[in-house]
């Protein structure tokens, strides 16, 4: 699926400071949910990250931006019990796991 990160911690008016890429599709586990996402929002936290999560050095794997989303539930981990498929819900992230810059 395509999406939308960096490699390094670039000043934002680098060409590069954002790169669109190929990765692939989450598969959620646990209490995990796979959103499809139908809008995200940017906000400090999404440049901090940017901004600190590599500097002086690139990354392997490019990191996916953008914690806050809205969308519809499209798969669930085996242990959730409150959401289902087809679910609308909305969602402020966790910065430990992909963003929501994504497909």
């Amino acid at each position: 699926m395509k999406a939308v990160g960096f490699k390094t911690s670039l000043p934002i008016s680098e060409e590069e400071s954002f790169i669109e890429f190929e990765t692939a599709k989450p598969q959620p586990s646990g209490h995990d949910l796979l959103v499809k996402i139908s809008a995200i929002s940017v906000n400090p936290v999404d440049f901090k990250i940017r901004q600190n999560s590599a500097k002086d050095t690139v990354l392997e794997v490019p990191k996916v931006i953008g914690w806050d989303a809205a969308g519809v539930v499209e798969a669930v981990g085996e242990n959730v019990s409150l959401f289902s498929v087809g679910d609308k819900v909305y969602y402020a992230g966790d910065i430990t796991k992909p963003g929501s810059n994504s497909e």
